[in-house]
């Protein structure tokens, strides 16, 4: 470690002395200049172009008016090609058209199957009914009535075949006593060997009969009665659940339907609400520039890149601005934190443009942002009095100046003249018998290479600074 007695420091002090200026101190005016930029830029009313569709996602321009042209009431800014949303629409209003149909179709089968249920479950309940009946009836007492009716007709026939069979033998024997068979005698002898035939065909027949119904019919019809009772049963149950199944599924296929109408009006609303966008008019005489013009920037790089004859801009996002021709142009500036705490609202100054410097355009601060955006910059507004026969261009820059501190009489100093130390600010004073001494100081407000000496000096004294 290296220590510098006071013997060593003499020479450094001599050496700094022989370097350092000296400055008498006297009263001068003291100004801060606040210099920056301003964009011009519409002080109300502009219109920002944007796309906010609903659904529909491509939007190709086909015409486009000039940037910076002039517009009248009606003119076309934008207009996009609509040919595949307008076939979109024409065969969703065909579609929404045959849902309608096919929903009120729907509206009227399900109201005649709730209509119809209740007899056609009567029917099939009748119908199984009945076959019970007639299947019982049978079973217990139709059968064996037609067996006994069938052995009764068969017994009957057997009686009548005998009865002829015994009229023909009397007859025969009553007629073989007589030596002479007269003529009326073999007729009815003929005509009782003809009932004795008939009977015998008749008793053969009724046998026949009697046997197919025993052992054909009867059992053929016991085995149709069962099964007509067994499946009109069946279709009486498949009825009493499936009726009920078809009334919930119709409702499901109806509320299926409504939901389909209703989204596909809805569809059919975003799309001809949409549509409407495809060609963006002039609201009123006035100017279009390409870019969004918004929170006091005018941004047209992004939309350069699409802003062209079949280009595509993006949605929800401005593109464009319609600027009325009644709007005023007013200057926007963003500022360092320095040159807004600098500032104050309604301080003067004046704007020039490049180009006019010779015109000293009056401003005024008409508000300043309390707080920095994203970009770590305050927004001032200024407004101007322009010329009459001057009217700047939307996106022209101008210089201002204002006047933002001003002490006509004030000590003011080099600034390398002051020095920091734990004291605070200091100023080396050169005394009357030639020696320095570090004064400590009140320092106000710094411009540039001068700063402003509140308190701690005095006129006529002397300080060193640093040359």
């Amino acid at each position: 470690m290296i220590r510098l007695t006071a013997l060593h420091l003499i020479p450094v002090l001599i050496a700094a002395a022989a370097h350092a200026g000296e400055i008498t101190i006297e009263p001068q005016p003291f100004i801060l200049e606040t210099l920056f930029t301003a964009t011009a830029l519409p002080d109300r009313g502009c219109m920002l172009l944007q796309i906010e569709p609903k659904s529909w996602p491509d939007f190709q321009i086909i015409e486009l008016a000039e940037h910076g042209s002039k517009v009248a009431t009606g003119d076309t800014l934008v207009r996009f090609d609509a040919e595949a949303i307008d076939k979109k629409l024409v065969d969703l209003r065909r579609a929404l058209t045959a849902n309608t149909l096919t929903l009120a179709q729907a509206e009227l089968d399900l109201k005649h199957l709730q209509e119809t249920a209740p007899n056609t479950l009567a029917a099939a309940l009748r119908t199984a009914e009945i076959a019970k009946e007639e299947n019982t009836y049978f079973t217990k007492t139709r059968r064996k009535a037609v067996e006994e009716t069938a052995a009764q007709e068969l017994e009957h026939k057997k009686q009548m075949l005998s009865n002829q069979q015994e009229e023909l033998r009397q007859l025969t024997k009553m007629y073989a006593a007589d030596d002479l068979t007269e003529d009326t005698e073999e007729i009815i002898l003929t005509r009782q060997k003809d009932a004795v035939v008939t009977a015998e065909f008749a008793l053969r027949m009724e046998t026949l009969d009697y046997k197919r119904a025993l052992d054909v019919a009867l059992p053929r019809e016991a085995v149709t009665l069962a099964n007509n009772e067994r499946d009109t049963a069946i279709i009486l149950r498949k009825a009493q659940e499936d009726i009920p199944r078809s009334i919930e599924l119709k409702k499901i296929d109806l509320a299926a339907l409504k939901t389909t109408c209703q989204r596909e009006q809805e569809t059919l609303a975003e799309l001809e609400a949409d549509r409407a966008l495809f060609e963006i008019n002039a609201p009123a005489d006035g100017w279009f520039y390409h870019g969004p013009i918004e929170n006091g920037r005018w941004t047209p790089t992004e939309a350069l890149k699409t802003l062209f004859k079949h280009g595509r801009p993006p949605v929800n996002r401005p593109f464009a601005t319609f600027v009325p021709a009644a709007a005023k142009p007013a200057l926007v500036a963003f500022l360092d934190e320095a040159s807004a705490r600098s500032l104050k609202p309604e301080l003067a100054g004046i704007a020039t443009l490049a180009g006019r410097e010779d015109l000293e355009i009056p401003v005024q601060l008409a508000s300043i942002a309390a707080a920095p955006g994203p970009d770590g910059t305050y927004r001032a507004d200024l407004s101007a009095s322009w010329p009459q026969d001057l009217t700047p261009a939307t996106g022209a820059t101008a210089q201002i100046r204002m006047i933002s501190y001003h002490q006509p009489s004030a000590i003011v100093i080099p600034t390398k003249a002051l020095t920091y130390d734990p004291k605070g600010w200091t100023v080396e004073v050169k005394l009357t018998d030639g020696k320095t001494d570090r004064r400590p100081v009140k320092r106000g407000r710094v411009s540039k290479d001068d700063t402003e000496i509140l308190s701690g000096l005095e006129v006529g004294q002397v300080i060193l600074a640093p040359k």
